[in-house]
């Protein structure tokens, strides 16, 4: 099985009456899957990892042959600008690419979450996934556009990777981006940021600063910035 291009059917259109059905019990499983489900499907390539899926129809004919109307997500390697150092290992785009294929083709279930469920998961299974942005296949386009950024490197988060968080900012940082080590990173208590370091000395030389000091109850949230 291969993703057609966008706009293109995968087959003729059967000439036998067609109608919808409320599910499907995937080929060799218990497993039902229904509209609005997220499957894996069955590359051509056996190569590659299998496609993933939203299920937007399920119908029939009078053969009894089932065909799924799907909506794909692609992964970030699919997708014209390739994978990035942002982009986590489960990340999925919702793209704007329709299709219907042979409901044969489904190997199992899965679940996208949204961007922040999936980083509140405490595990992370082999059928999570997360999705943050919707791609248009034919140009490349994603949206939003902008999302928010973190650390010197002014990246968007990828939850693959550790970070730290400034107690005076409440930035957050790469541990390689501030001069550690992950392991280092790992054994941390506290940490502050040369830039909150160096307010912070500057505060104290000066007779009129006010230092203030970072409040117990600290809000576990990033400073944000567009990009």
């Amino acid at each position: 099985m291969a993703k057609t291009r966008p706009g293109v059917a995968s087959s003729a259109k059967s000439k036998l009456s067609k109608k919808d059905i409320d599910s499907y019990t995937i080929k060799g499983t218990t497993k039902i899957v229904r509209v609005g489900d997220c499957v894996l499907m069955r590359p051509s390539d056996a190569g590659k990892a299998p496609y993933v899926a939203h299920v937007e129809k399920i119908e029939a004919d009078a053969r009894n042959n089932v065909k799924v109307h799907c909506r794909w997500y692609y992964r970030p390697e699919e997708s014209l600008g390739g994978r990035r150092q942002f982009h986590g290992a489960k990340e999925l785009f919702l793209s704007d690419h329709y299709d219907v294929q042979s409901a044969h083709t489904i190997e199992g279930k899965c679940i996208v979450h949204t961007f922040k469920n999936y980083t509140r998961l405490e595990n992370v299974g082999v059928e999570d996934y997360y999705c943050r942005f919707e791609y248009k296949a034919a140009t490349g386009a994603f949206t939003p556009d902008r999302v928010a950024v973190y650390c010197k490197c002014e990246m968007p988060y990828n939850p693959d990777d550790l970070m730290v968080q400034c107690e005076g900012c409440k930035d957050w940082y790469h541990p390689a981006c501030v001069g550690m080590t992950i392991e280092e990173a790992k054994k941390l208590e506290h940490f502050v940021c040369v830039e909150c370091r160096s307010e912070e000395d500057g505060a104290k030389r000066s007779q009129n600063g006010f230092a203030s000091a970072p409040t117990n109850d600290l809000k576990v949230e990033a400073k944000r910035r567009k990009r």
